[in-house]
C-alpha cells in the first residue's frame, strides 16, 4: 500500500468515527480534545514527541493545546489539570483533594485479592454452583476464612442448598463478581484451555 493510499484510508476511517462520534454526543473533534483524551487514557507521562506522533500534529500544537486545555480547567474550576512530570505530560489531580484521593487509594488496596482467593475465586466462578467441601478438596486447604473474606467484597453469594446429606451451601459469583472483572456474562470466562500455561 502507497503512503497516499494509506493517507487517504486513515481520513476516511476519521471521517467513519467522527461521524459515529457526532451521532452519539454533539461535539468536535479537533486538536485540544484529541489531547485530551489520550492524556486522560494514559497511566503514565507522554512527552511531547510521542503526543505529537499519536495526535498526528507538531510539538507546537502540543503545548498550544495543553496551555488551552489548563484555562479551560481553570475556568470550569475543574479538580485536575495537566502537568510537566518525568519529561512529559499527564492529568493529575490538584493537591487540595489529596485527602480523597488517599481515601480511595486506601480502600482500593483493601479490596486487592491475594493469590488464594483469587484461585478460591476461579474455582467458585468455573464450578459453580458449588459446595466449601468441593473447593478445599479442589485447592487442598480450608477456604472457610476465604469464602467469606469473597462474601464480604461481594464478589460469592450463596445461591442455595445442595441436595445431599447435611444440606451444605452453594456459592456461586455475583453481579460485582462480573463488573470488577469486566464481563458481561459467566459465558465470557476464559475457556480453560486458553489459562494453560504454553509449553
Amino acid at each position: 500500500m502507497t503512503e497516499n493510499s494509506q493517507k487517504a484510508k486513515n481520513e476516511e476511517q476519521q471521517k467513519q468515527n467522527n461521524a459515529q462520534a457526532g451521532a452519539e454526543e454533539d461535539f468536535e473533534i479537533n486538536s485540544d480534545s484529541v489531547i485530551e483524551a489520550v492524556l486522560f487514557a494514559s497511566d503514565e507521562p507522554l512527552n511531547s514527541n510521542r503526543l505529537s506522533k499519536i495526535a498526528e500534529t507538531s510539538t507546537k500544537q502540543i503545548k498550544q493545546s495543553i496551555k488551552n486545555l489548563n484555562e479551560k480547567y481553570r475556568a470550569n474550576r475543574n479538580a485536575f489539570r495537566i502537568e510537566s512530570i518525568a519529561g512529559g505530560y499527564q492529568m493529575l489531580t490538584l493537591s487540595a483533594y489529596s485527602y480523597w484521593i488517599k481515601k480511595l487509594l486506601r480502600s482500593r488496596s483493601e479490596s486487592k485479592l491475594s493469590p488464594a482467593a483469587l484461585e478460591t475465586l476461579a474455582i467458585i466462578s468455573y464450578k459453580q454452583p458449588i459446595i466449601k467441601a468441593d473447593i478445599e478438596a479442589i485447592r487442598g486447604v480450608s477456604v472457610g476464612e476465604i469464602t467469606r473474606g469473597l462474601m464480604y467484597k461481594g464478589l460469592v453469594k450463596v445461591v442455595g442448598r445442595a441436595e445431599v446429606v447435611g444440606r451444605p451451601m452453594l456459592y456461586g459469583t455475583t453481579k460485582k463478581f462480573l463488573e470488577t472483572f469486566g464481563l458481561n456474562s459467566l459465558k465470557d470466562l476464559p475457556k480453560i484451555e486458553e489459562l494453560k500455561r504454553p509449553e
